[in-house]
């Protein structure tokens, strides 16, 4: 008799797991929308709270506010940069189509100026041909920019999915601005886990989300806007689109930025062109790394209580598989990671004293 209930449990489960993975399923084409969705409502929640009371418990009505808020602070910015970013990308392409930008030029007064001390020792390990060096980035830039250049029509070609996943998202995020709490509170109660766990996996994944999006972001956002003013101030061409190459790379904590700024400082100063080549070096070591040394630590390690390192493979690994947003992700796993682990001596105590209590009441 004792098998009928076993069987309708493991019954139970199997269609549970069924149909959790069919509506995972049919999420996926959608996963990027619900996924900001869920990370505009996780920060902002204070908001939503603050506005809660000033509306007098009117949910509704206050998350009617925040979704405004987010739109005119997030949403629009968003798709105005991205527009200038396409027009700046088919502007480069089209110099470098015609001619007048040529990076295997720059390229070759780079190796051109080298000691041949240098070349000397790039020979012994077999790099002494750099016309066939010279030739592959020539190839490599323009197969660069053939493919930007056809992800940014791409993006033109499909405004229409772009609205729909952008309507998705604005709709998620307004009943999650509304309703978050008693879904939280809900969801949290399946979950069988001690109370104490549950609020120490529930704070760390806050936490993380928060100050991963919001310091990653400010970092971004400073050091590109930095570096794309330094960029327009040394007359160089497709200074937006750098800046906002700059903002993506300083995803990756101590080298991002450093990626576009550094290159071009060497090319400064092989081609002779030493004050620019001072200035940016300068700027971009004590004004673009500082932001990097200074507001990272303080805006997500301090908050996460991750270590740099981590946060720099868990972000490598997340942008590596899940794309852009693997700079949430990446992070994320890794503290939920690192939280399970330190649960884990508690739990195995609790296991123990239940089991010592159930052998004491037998």
């Amino acid at each position: 008799m004792s098998t009928r209930p076993n069987l309708q449990f493991h019954t139970f489960l199997l269609l549970l797991a069924a149909v959790s993975a069919a509506f995972v399923w049919i999420l996926l084409p959608f996963y990027g929308a619900v996924f900001w969705g869920a990370v505009l409502a996780i920060l902002f929640t204070p908001l939503q709270r603050k506005l809660l009371a000033k509306t007098k418990g009117r949910r509704s009505l206050s998350a009617l506010i925040s979704l405004l808020v987010i739109i005119l602070i997030v949403i629009i910015p968003v798709i105005l940069i991205s527009i200038s970013l396409v027009q700046q990308i088919a502007s480069l392409y089209d110099l470098m189509n015609s001619g007048q930008l040529n990076p295997g030029a720059y390229l070759q007064k780079i190796l051109n100026a080298l000691p041949p001390s240098v070349t000397d020792f790039a020979a012994r390990f077999g790099l002494h041909d750099f016309a066939s060096l010279q030739e592959k980035f020539s190839e490599f830039a323009v197969q660069g920019g053939q493919f930007l250049t056809k992800q940014a029509l791409n993006v033109g070609q499909n405004t229409f999915q772009f609205l729909v996943s952008l309507g998705i998202m604005l709709y998620m995020l307004f009943f999650l601005l509304r309703d978050g709490v008693e879904l939280g509170r809900h969801y949290r109660q399946l979950i069988p886990l001690s109370e104490n766990q549950k609020t120490h996996l529930f704070r760390k994944f806050t936490t993380v989300v928060r100050a991963t999006v919001k310091g990653n972001i400010a970092v971004a956002a400073t050091q590109g806007a930095l570096g794309g003013v330094m960029f327009w101030f040394l007359d160089i061409q497709g200074a937006l689109f750098w800046g906002v190459l700059m903002a993506v790379l300083s995803l990756l904590p101590a080298v991002g930025a450093s990626l576009i700024w550094a290159p071009v400082a060497i090319y400064f100063f092989v081609s002779g062109h030493y004050v620019p080549g001072i200035i940016l070096t300068t700027f971009g070591i004590m004004v673009i790394g500082l932001v990097d040394n200074l507001l990272r630590p303080l805006l997500v390690g301090k908050d996460t209580k991750i270590p740099d390192y981590v946060i720099l493979i868990s972000t490598l690994g997340g942008l590596s598989i899940f794309g852009l947003n693997g700079f949430v992700i990446g992070p994320l796993i890794a503290a939920m990671f690192i939280a399970c682990w330190d649960l884990f001596p508690s739990a195995i105590s609790a296991r123990i004293e239940a089991e010592d209590q159930e052998s004491t009441n037998k």
